[in-house]
Formats: C-alpha cells, structure tokens, sequence
C-alpha cells in the first residue's frame, strides 16, 4: 500500500546536508542518461493557477517517477503534494505534504551548484532577500563551504534583523544585517539572491573577481533577480534545466533579448554534476547557477524521504 507523510515527517526525514548528496546523485545519473525532467507547466484558472512539474531517476535497482502539483489563488493557502511511484512497477509509493521537501531541494540545489562552481575556499556570502526559502539557500552554501561571515539584506529592516539573529544561532555564523543589496554582495565570494522581484536586485558591477552567484528566486519570465551586467560577466553559466530556463528564467530571457547572452552559451547542472564539463573555468572566474526548481529534484527528494520513512516505519499507510 501507498504511504502519506505529512510535512513535519518529509521535513524530519531530509535533513539539508543529505538531501546535497542526494541531488548530487540525481544529476549525476542525469548526465549520464538516467533521469528525465519535465519543464513546469501552468494551467490558468479564472482566479489562480494550477502548477504541476515532473521528472523521473532512473538509477539502476532504484529508479522512481513521480510529480508535484500545486495551486496558487489570490488569499488562498498553497498546498504541494508529491505523488511518488516506482519505477519498475508503476505503483503508487506515496503522496507526501511537499512545502517543506521543495523548500529543502530547493537550496540545496543552489548548494549542489556551489559545491561543483564556487572557488573552494569561499568564506563569504551575500544574501539578498530572507524570506523562508533563503533560511535553506544560507543553509546549503553553508553545508559545503566553510562559510566564515555571511551579509544578508532586505528591503524591510525588521525582516532582514530577524533572519540574521535566526541563521546567526542556526548555523553558529556571524550574519550581519546591511542597509543596501551593494554592501550586501560586494567582494562576497558567494552571492545568493532569493526574491520575487520583477527588477534587478543585484548589478554586475558589485561582482568581485571569481565570485559564484545562486540566483534561485525567480520562475518566471516576468521576474528578474541579475541585471543584463551581471549574466555579461559570467564566465560560466549553468541552469537546472535548459528546457524550463527558456520558458521562465527571466535574467537569461532578458538578457537574450538585448544580446548581452545566447541560450549556446548556457549549460545544464547535470553536465557539471556528472564531470562532462567543469563547473569553475579558473579561480577568477565569475559563476553562475540559474536555478528554477525541477520535478527531478522533488522525484529524487521524494523518493529518499520514502525510502527512509519505510525503514523506521514512519508515515500513514493508504487503503490502495
């Protein structure tokens, strides 16, 4: 029978730093052909949207499907459910609560991406906006480099206050509220930028030398976190999925409009993952990671919160 594991349990069961290594896997097997993504697609509703993303792993003896799907309407709660189903049969595994798992996948992605781009003795990170999903951007940068001093900036004062004293105890870090998004990222040797902003919040300019930039807030064409500046000073530039980045990476769209960036100069995070290519040209090298959120990382995700949930006998078994 199908499992259901509500979000307490999946946020339980998939602590940040292996849900790093399971990603790693994933994109791993991807490069090597074992693994499938399915762009998100959006169906509007009179007054909402439903979302729904899928992918596939298909790792020898282990390989699982499966989708997300969740609704977005104006005052309404978001709810994300994943449906999880094994590979060799087609049976339903699970339907797990999802917010949390997206939210964990999510910054480690960003953290994959730096493990395999940011220049390996990266000490210092700037964080621009710090809503919930930055708590797990910070927290993954943080499982795979020894992270010494972080900046963290929003518009609101009170908001980046708080989230600096919260990830300060957290990651036993010293992360020091600033007053602008330059103080923010200048001469960071990480610059992650987390918000819903429709214009830039981060200027090519403020870019040191080999820095490595997440940018992870932005999926959709309508949003940008980089200015044009910023995608023209990369000397790397790498996106989860080049089939759902041309559809919803707003900085690479824009920047494709104005020739600041061709779509030949983008490479996927599998072909890094996997060793096809290397993720940091030389140590000045200016990265960047174009992260959307893929249905390959909720199926990878899922599938290790469920097969963990069955070892310790945790979750609600379902009548089918």
């Amino acid at each position: 029978m199908a499992l259901f594991l509500n979000e307490r349990e999946v946020n339980d069961l998939l602590p940040m730093t292996e849900c790093v290594d399971v990603l790693e896997d994933a994109f791993s097997n991807a490069g090597k052909g074992l693994g499938d993504n399915k762009p998100r697609s959006r169906i509007r509703m009179p007054n909402g949207f439903l979302h729904f993303m899928a992918g596939a792993v298909l790792a020898p003896g282990r390989s699982a499907f499966g989708y997300k799907a969740y609704a977005t309407f104006p005052g309404g709660p978001t709810r994300f459910l994943v449906n999880l189903y094994d590979g060799e049969s087609g049976l339903l595994l699970a339907v797990m609560e999802a917010s949390a798992l997206g939210q964990i996948r999510t910054g480690a992605a960003s953290g994959l991406a730096t493990r395999h781009m940011a220049r390996s003795n990266a000490s210092t990170v700037g964080v621009i906006g710090t809503g919930y999903q930055a708590q797990t951007q910070l927290e993954a940068v943080a499982a795979v480099r020894q992270v010494k001093a972080v900046r963290a900036f929003s518009r609101a004062p009170e908001k980046r206050e708080s989230f600096a004293a919260h990830m300060s105890e957290r990651l036993n870090v010293e992360v020091a509220p600033v007053d602008s998004a330059e103080e923010c990222v200048r001469d960071a040797d990480v610059a992650i930028t987390i918000t819903s902003s429709r214009e830039p919040v981060l200027k090519g300019e403020w870019l040191k030398d080999g820095a490595h930039v997440n940018a992870a807030g932005g999926n959709h064409w309508m949003r940008r976190e980089i200015d044009p500046a910023a995608v023209a000073r990369c000397d790397l530039i790498v996106v989860d999925d080049l089939e759902q980045a041309r559809i919803e990476c707003g900085d690479l769209i824009w920047a494709a409009e104005r020739a600041a960036f061709r779509w030949a100069m983008a490479h996927e995070l599998k072909d890094v993952v996997s060793g096809r290519m290397s993720g940091r040209p030389d140590d000045g090298s200016v990265t960047l990671f174009e992260s959307q959120g893929v249905g390959l990382e909720d199926v990878a995700a899922a599938l290790h919160v469920y097969g963990k949930a069955r070892e310790r006998g945790i979750g609600q078994e379902l009548p089918f």
